[in-house]
C-alpha cells in the first residue's frame, strides 16, 4: 500500500468560508472547544468552556416516588400496563437535567477586506490547527487556531504577507449576561453568570425559559491576551483595535466557579474528607495560563500542541486507498458520494473525525463528551446537550478503547464515579435499594433521579447499569489490577448491589424488573393504546445479566467477595431469559407485544448483541439469528433513520459478520446523517453518531469480544484493499491489519502485557512468533509484554 494516506488524508477543505454553525470547524483540548467560521472580512469563533452549565447543586429527588412502587408493581402484574404508566406519569417522576451552554464569541474585523480570491478553510486532524487563507488585491492574508492541551489555551495567528498591512478589530460577545473590560492596550476580559434555570423549550410555549438568580448559578471569566507584531494597538470601547501591524497572536483562557460550587455541594463529591480552601477563581484560572502561554513564542506553542496531540491521533492509521478525490473539498466529495461515487478515503476520513473530536471533547481531567462533545451555540440546546445514558452518552465512547484512545475514556469513567454518588441517594429515596441508580439523563450536577417528561423515556433505572460496562471494558482493553480493585469493581458492585434490590418475582418464580421499559419504545396493550410500562425488557435482562457476569469475574481476579459472587449467581440463574417471538425475532417485552412503532430508532433489545456479548455464533446461534431478523424488519420499517441509530446498525452488522450490510450503513451514514463539517445529524446535531461510526468501522475490521482476535470479521467488498494500523484489542493487545484482493496479507499483534493470544479469521493462519518460531495454526500462544505476532494465510 501507498504512504500518501498520511502526507495529506486527514484534511476537511472548503472554499468558502462556513454559512451557518453547522459548516464551521471544530477545535478543543476537552477543557475548550471553538468553532472556526473562517469569514474573510469578520471572522467568528465561537467557544465552548466543558464546566459552563446552567443550574446549581440541589436535590431533585422524588421523596414521594417510594410510596408508589409498590403499587405500580400490582397494576403491571395484573398486566394494568396503561394504569401503571399513568401513575408513574403523575407520581414517580422528577425535574429535567439543565443545559450546557455556549462561552460566547470571538470577532476579528478585517477592515477594508472586501473582494477576495484564492479562499481556502482547512481543518488538519492530523495536527489540530484550522487554518484559513486568502488574498486581496495586494496582499494574502492566513489565519491559524489551535486549543493546546498542554498549556490550556486557545491560540489564533493572523498574519499578512506584507509587513504593516494587517488591520485588525477585536472583540468578544456572548449569549450569557456578561461585561467586557479592556485591560491596558492588549487585553480584554469577559466576565459572566451562567443561569441557574433553562426551561426545556421545544414547543417554545415557556414565557420565561431562561431565569437567573444573583448569587446563584456558575460564574466564568475568558480573558483574551494580543501580542502584535508591528504597527500600533490600542483599545476602544472594549474592543481591541490593530493597524499597519505584520501580524498578531490572540491567546486565550477561561475559567468558571464550577469547581467551588462543586465543594460546597456534598452530595456529588466523591470524597467528603477532601474539601480544600484554594479553589482558584476563574480570573486567577485564567491568569496563570495566559502568563505561562505568554512566556512562550508562537512556534513553541504551536509545537507543544502538535506534539502532544500526533502522540494521540497518530497511534491509528487507516488506509482504504481511493486518496484521488481527497484534494477535493470535503463539500464537493459529500456531493458526489450522495450522487453514488466511491470515495473510500472520505470512509477513512470519517473514522479518524470520529477519533478526532473524542480527543478534542474528552481528555484527562475535564468533563465527558456530552451529547454534541463540547460544542454548542445555543442557550437551549436540542436535549440540553446532557448525558443521555440511554444510549447516547454510552455511543459516545464505544470507539475510545478500539481506536487506541483509552485515556480519553477517563472522563466518562470519572462521571460514573460522581453519578455513584448521587445516584445511591436517588437509590434509596426513590426505591429503597442498596447500591446506586442513575437513569436517561445526567449533567453536570450529576443528576440521577428521573427526569420530567414521559415515562417511555424518563423512566428508566438502568443508565448506571450500562454506564457501568464501560468500566469492565476499560479494564478489559487495559488489564489494571489496581485499577480493577480500586475504581472499578467498587463502582460495579454498587450497580448490581441496586439490581439485586430492584429485581423482583414475576410470573412463574422468575426475576423480572418491574416496572420496566425498552428506552423510548412502546408497545401496543390490548385496548390499543400505546404503552411503555411492562416488566423484564428484553434490555433490562441483558443489562443486568451483563453486569452480574462481569462483577463475578472481577471479584475472582481480586479473590474477594465469596458470599456476594454467590448471592450473583444464584440471582442470574433464576433471571427471566431472552426471549424469541412467534415470528422469529428476538423479543423486545416479556410478552411478544404488538410494536407501536415497528421502525423505531432505538434497538435496545439488541444490546447482548452489540455493545454487549451474549448473542453470538457460539454461545447462542438461536439467538443471533433471532437478533438477525429483528435487524431485518426494524429496518424495512423505517429504522435506522436518525444519524446515532444509523451508526448502531453499523456496529449491530459488524457483529453479525455482515460486512456488505456494515458497509451500506456506512454509506447511509455519509450520504443522509452528516452536515458538510462531517458532525453528525440527528437532526439536529448530535457528535455520538461521529463516534459511533468510528467504532463500527473499526469493528468491521477487528473484534475481540470471544476471549479470541478476529481478523477482518465484516471486510465489505468495497474495501478490497486496505491497511490499519493501531487498533487494541481486548487484553491490551496492538493490532496492525494488511489486505489485499479482500484476503489477508499480514496482521502484526503486540502484546501490552504477558497475556494469552488467540487468533481467528476465515482462512488458516500461519504464526510466526517475535524471533522466528513458528507456532502450529489455531494455538493459543503466551505472549510476555512486548511480544509480538505475525499471522498469514
Amino acid at each position: 500500500m501507498a504512504e500518501e494516506s498520511k502526507a495529506h488524508t486527514w484534511i476537511l477543505k472548503y472554499d468558502q468560508p462556513a454559512a451557518v454553525w453547522e459548516e464551521a470547524l471544530p477545535l478543543g483540548n476537552g477543557h475548550m472547544g471553538a468553532m472556526v467560521f473562517g469569514g474573510a472580512a469578520k471572522e467568528r469563533i465561537q467557544l465552548n468552556e466543558d464546566t459552563l452549565w446552567a443550574g446549581f447543586p440541589r436535590d431533585s429527588n422524588n421523596y414521594e416516588a417510594q410510596r408508589y412502587l409498590k403499587k405500580v408493581r400490582g397494576l403491571v402484574s395484573e398486566g394494568n400496563y396503561g394504569g401503571a404508566e399513568d401513575l408513574i406519569n403523575t407520581r414517580m417522576l422528577g425535574v429535567n437535567t439543565q443545559p450546557y451552554l455556549p462561552l460566547g464569541d470571538l470577532y476579528l474585523e478585517h477592515p477594508g477586506v472586501e473582494n477576495t480570491e484564492g479562499y481556502r478553510r482547512e481543518l488538519d486532524l492530523d495536527s489540530g490547527i484550522a487554518t484559513v487563507s486568502y488574498r486581496t488585491d495586494d496582499c494574502t492574508f492566513t489565519r491559524e487556531a489551535f486549543i493546546s492541551a498542554p498549556d490550556g489555551v486557545c491560540v489564533v495567528r493572523v498574519a499578512s504577507e506584507i509587513k504593516g498591512k494587517l488591520e485588525l478589530v477585536i472583540s468578544l460577545d456572548s449569549l450569557l449576561k456578561h461585561s467586557v473590560q479592556s485591560s491596558g492596550q492588549q487585553k480584554l476580559t469577559m466576565r459572566g453568570q451562567c443561569p441557574t434555570y433553562v426551561a426545556d423549550n421545544y414547543f417554545g410555549d415557556h414565557p420565561y425559559p431562561v431565569q437567573y438568580e444573583e448569587g446563584l448559578g456558575i460564574g466564568f471569566e475568558l480573558q483574551l491576551e494580543a501580542k502584535v507584531t508591528g504597527g500600533s494597538v490600542q483599545t476602544v470601547e472594549g474592543k481591541i483595535v490593530i493597524s499597519g501591524a505584520d501580524s498578531v497572536v490572540l491567546l486565550l483562557a477561561a475559567g468558571t466557579t464550577y469547581e467551588e460550587l462543586k465543594q460546597k455541594a456534598a452530595h456529588i463529591r466523591t470524597d467528603l474528607a477532601e474539601i480544600s480552601t484554594t479553589i482558584p477563581s476563574p480570573a486567577e484560572i485564567c491568569a496563570e495560563r495566559l502568563s505561562a502561554a505568554a512566556q512562550r513564542p508562537h512556534e513553541e506553542l504551536r509545537q507543544r500542541h502538535v506534539d502532544d496531540h500526533q502522540a494521540i491521533f497518530r497511534r491509528v492509521d487507516l488506509n482504504l486507498g481511493g486518496w484521488e478525490a481527497a484534494a477535493l473539498p470535503t463539500d464537493q466529495r459529500l456531493a458526489a458520494y450522495r450522487e453514488g461515487q466511491s470515495d473510500p478515503a472520505l470512509e477513512a476520513l470519517l473514522f479518524q473525525y470520529g477519533r478526532y473530536l473524542l480527543m478534542a471533547s474528552s481528555r484527562p481531567g475535564t468533563q465527558a463528551a456530552n451529547l454534541q462533545g463540547i460544542w454548542n451555540p445555543h442557550l437551549t440546546p436540542p436535549w440540553n446537550s446532557n448525558y443521555t445514558t440511554n444510549i447516547n452518552a454510552q455511543m459516545n465512547y464505544w470507539l475510545a478503547e478500539v481506536c487506541n484512545l483509552s485515556e480519553c475514556h477517563e472522563p466518562l469513567i470519572d462521571l460514573i464515579r460522581e453519578v455513584s454518588v448521587t445516584g445511591s441517594r436517588t437509590a434509596a429515596i426513590h426505591y429503597g435499594a442498596r447500591g446506586w441508580v442513575a437513569h436517561h439523563n445526567v449533567d453536570l450536577w450529576r443528576h440521577s433521579s428521573p427526569s420530567g417528561g414521559d415515562a417511555s423515556w424518563a423512566f428508566w433505572p438502568m443508565g448506571g447499569v450500562w454506564l457501568s460496562s464501560h468500566l469492565w471494558e476499560h479494564y478489559a482493553f487495559n488489564p489494571d489490577r489496581e485499577y480493577l480493585a480500586q475504581t472499578a469493581y467498587p463502582l460495579m458492585k454498587g450497580a448490581a448491589l441496586f439490581c439485586l434490590d430492584w429485581l423482583t418475582e414475576g410470573p412463574d418464580g422468575m426475576l423480572i424488573t418491574s416496572p420496566s421499559t425498552s428506552p423510548e419504545n412502546r408497545f401496543v396493550t390490548e385496548d390499543g393504546r400505546p404503552c411503555s410500562i411492562s416488566m423484564g425488557s428484553a434490555m433490562d435482562m441483558s443489562l443486568i445479566r451483563e453486569l452480574f457476569g462481569n462483577c463475578l469475574t472481577a471479584a475472582n481476579i481480586l479473590g474477594v467477595d465469596e458470599d456476594f459472587r454467590l448471592q450473583l449467581e444464584e440471582t442470574a440463574a433464576r433471571m427471566f431469559p431472552l426471549q424469541i417471538s412467534r415470528d422469529g425475532r428476538l423479543q423486545e417485552w416479556f410478552q411478544d407485544f404488538t410494536e407501536s412503532e415497528p421502525g423505531h430508532r432505538h434497538v435496545s433489545h439488541l444490546y447482548g448483541l452489540y455493545p454487549g456479548n451474549m448473542i453470538n455464533e457460539k454461545e447462542t446461534p438461536d439467538l443471533l439469528e433471532a437478533a438477525r431478523l429483528s435487524l431485518e424488519k426494524r429496518i424495512a420499517s423505517g429504522g435506522g433513520h436518525t444519524g446515532w441509530s444509523c451508526a448502531w446498525l453499523i456496529n449491530l452488522y459488524a457483529r453479525l459478520k455482515d460486512g456488505a450490510a456494515a458497509y451500506g450503513f456506512v454509506r447511509t451514514l455519509l450520504t443522509r446523517s452528516v452536515y458538510p463539517n462531517l458532525f453528525d445529524a440527528h437532526p439536529p446535531f448530535q457528535i455520538d453518531g461521529n463516534f459511533g461510526a468510528a467504532a463500527g468501522i473499526a469493528e468491521m475490521l477487528l473484534q475481540s469480544h470471544l476471549g479470541e482476535i478476529s481478523l477482518l470479521p465484516a471486510l465489505p467488498d468495497h474495501w478490497n484493499n486496505g491497511r490499519v494500523e493501531g487498533l487494541r484489542a481486548r487484553g491490551g493487545f496492538v493490532v496492525d491489519i494488511e489486505w489485499q484482493d479482500h484476503v489477508l496479507v499480514s496482521a502484526k499483534i503486540t502484546a501490552g502485557q504477558d497475556s494469552l493470544c488467540r487468533l481467528s479469521y476465515s482462512r488458516e493462519l500461519k504464526l510466526q512468533l517475535q524471533g522466528g518460531t513458528v507456532a502450529e495454526p489455531g494455538t493459543p500462544l503466551y505472549m510476555k509484554a512486548g511480544d509480538s505476532i505475525i499471522a498469514s494465510v
